[in-house]
């Protein structure tokens, strides 16, 4: 059985799906081209050319397409138009190392990061996703730096995820990456030296998207939102528009109740901005409903798809808690919590460690203080704010839009934090 398992998830699975699609909306056509690539097969050693290993389990056979041919424009939307392929347009060539065959969750992952990226052309960033989630966001002085924080704001999720930059990999980053288990790394551009560094893990796969200088274009894009209901029927929809570009499209949070009119007290500061900014960006790819806390243009903690905002905000706290235990018994011990936690139970080594991380991650609140709250919808109660604001959170970013609003504000004039508004929902499922 055990064999038979890890056979399962190397198997390429053959795929019956057509060559090229065509979608007619009325008298408008999308054309699609299946895309396939050609690799020696990992037994024969033969030439085969095989889309998608398969889709997000073993056993699902999928295919990727490429929009090549049309155009769409609905209303007054005119929708992204053929050429302008990403992750659907990747060739055998941009696969520097191919590892394992490539599956759905690989490209979708990089499909993620990519998106997120977009709004963050302007330093360099790197983006480590899992489950088309991302695990951790930076901004850095260097690549190295960005990859060295997003790595450590979650360093377990990060094992096996797929990292995505918007600069070219150079020696330095390309040793942390080797440093780590992961199965894909996405850049534009690779500098002389990099890839023996990255090829010293075999089943890495290194991908180079020579478009991901040019990210910022696909901002003011729409793309055709497909979602298949179980009865085969189909829900269509424009892809979301993100509204917010910078500071000035932002709105310091105001609510009316019972007639009266109630302000947030306190502008946020430059680094807040920032803050607010990158947060919001990277939370157009994160699963609703969602809360974030982000500190210096780094990911603090993410909490994802949960039923409830308070929950969300709460399960956030926890995980920045956690990973802050982790990376500082990373850094003194050469271990996760986890191993030491387990250690302890064992009597292999001295609870006195894990009291003392356990002491010095209270101390600290997991990195909160000092950091923003992201959420992608208003707080239909001030509960879900609160939970933050307890952290020591000093700004907060959110649509607005709530019948509680003014409780809200209420709460952030209350801890001396400021507020602002998008207008704007954020929600991606």
């Amino acid at each position: 059985m055990p064999e038979d398992l890890k056979k399962m998830y190397r198997t390429v699975m053959e795929d019956h799906f057509p060559d090229s699609l065509r979608i007619f909306f009325g008298d408008q056509e999308l054309r699609y081209r299946k895309r396939r690539w050609k690799f020696p097969d990992e037994k024969s050693g033969e030439l085969i050319e095989k889309g998608l290993r398969y889709g997000e389990n073993p056993g699902q056979e999928a295919a990727l397409y490429e929009l090549v041919g049309g155009h769409l424009e609905l209303g007054k939307c005119r929708f992204i138009e053929p050429d302008r392929g990403l992750v659907s347009a990747i060739r055998e060539e941009d696969m520097l190392q191919e590892g394992k065959h490539p599956g759905k969750i690989n490209l979708t992952d990089l499909d993620n990061g990519l998106n997120i990226l977009k709004f963050l052309m302007g330093k360099p960033a790197a983006v480590i996703l899992k489950h088309n989630n991302p695990c951790g966001a930076a901004h850095g002085e260097s690549l190295a730096r960005a990859y060295d924080r997003a790595n450590r704001a979650d360093r377990i999720a990060a094992f096996g995820g797929c990292v995505v930059f918007n600069r070219p990999v150079d020696k330095e980053t390309a040793r942390l990456v080797a440093q780590n288990y992961l199965e894909v790394v996405a850049a534009p551009d690779y500098e002389e030296g990099t890839l023996e560094i990255l090829k010293a893990r075999s089943n890495l796969r290194i991908i180079q998207v020579a478009r991901i200088d040019r990210l910022a274009d696909y901002v003011p894009w729409r793309f055709v939102d497909f979602k298949s209901l179980t009865d085969g029927g189909l829900i269509v929809q424009q892809s979301p528009l993100n509204r917010v570009r910078d500071g000035r499209d932002l709105k310091l949070a105001e609510a009316a109740h019972d007639g009266k009119l109630y302000r947030i007290r306190r502008e946020p500061s430059e680094q807040e901005i920032r803050d607010l900014l990158f947060g919001w960006f990277v939370e157009q790819g994160v699963t609703s409903n969602s809360v974030l806390y982000v500190k210096e243009e780094c990911t603090v903690g993410i909490g994802t798809g949960e039923q409830d905002r308070v929950g969300v905000a709460e399960i956030a706290v926890f995980k920045a808690y956690r990973k802050y235990a982790d990376a500082l018994c990373f850094d003194r011990y050469g271990i996760s919590y986890k191993d030491l936690e387990l250690a302890v139970e064992k009597g292999q080594r001295p609870k006195e460690e894990k009291l003392e991380i356990d002491r010095e991650t209270q101390e600290a609140k997991g990195g909160l203080p000092g950091s923003t709250m992201v959420s992608d919808a208003f707080f239909p109660f001030r509960d879900g704010v609160d939970v933050g604001l307890r952290q020591g959170i000093t700004a907060v970013i959110q649509p607005g839009g709530s019948m509680r609003d003014w409780e809200v504000v209420e709460a952030c004039n209350e801890a001396g934090a400021t507020m602002v508004f998008t207008g704007q929902r954020a929600f991606k499922h």
